[in-house]
């Protein structure tokens, strides 16, 4: 059978566009990116405290979680504040009374940068987390909470460890 010129055409045509069709990889890629930026924005539910590898903080049944406050973290050798060393622990406690003027003006000097507007001008919603080995003095914490509380921070949070339940079961079945 003699085909004519057309078919011939339309033949090569169609076996030139036979073949497997293709996948566009970039606006794929694009797709996943976007997705990977959204999901990492938005994940909000993650504790906002520091880690402090050398702290062993202690226990709690408390369950209310962290926000997003001025953070002073007592090691063993130092006073850190939103991650700047303020003072050193042993000239705090060769110190009298219950003032630390470091601290102080540390706290005095984050009133303006991380604490948001509301709590500027209300001085019982300021808040504070305290985060320490469950090791350190009784009286160390006693003159880091007097300073907080001199330096118009209303909330005073000390940073814990939250107890598994079945801890919390053990001691609920021993009493």
């Amino acid at each position: 059978m003699v085909k004519s010129g057309r078919a011939k055409r339309m033949e090569k045509h169609h076996k030139r566009n036979k073949g497997a069709g293709t996948l566009n990889l970039v606006s794929l890629m694009d797709i996943f990116t976007i997705l990977v930026f959204f999901l990492l924005v938005n994940s909000s539910d993650v504790e906002t405290l520091p880690n402090a590898k050398d702290l062993q903080l202690p226990e709690s049944i408390a369950e209310k979680k962290a926000r997003e406050t001025v953070v002073i973290l007592i090691g063993k050798v130092d006073l850190i504040v939103q991650g700047t060393r303020v003072a050193k622990i042993a000239d705090i406690m060769a110190t009298r009374g219950n003032d630390i003027p470091e601290l102080r003006e540390a706290l005095l000097s984050q009133n303006d940068r991380v604490l948001r507007r509301e709590a500027n001008d209300d001085i019982a919603a300021r808040e504070v987390t305290i985060m320490g080995d469950k090791d350190i003095p009784y009286r160390l914490l006693k003159k880091v909470m007097a300073t907080c509380a001199a330096s118009d921070y209303g909330q005073i949070s000390l940073a814990v460890l939250q107890k598994s339940s079945d801890k919390l079961d053990n001691i609920q079945a021993a009493r």
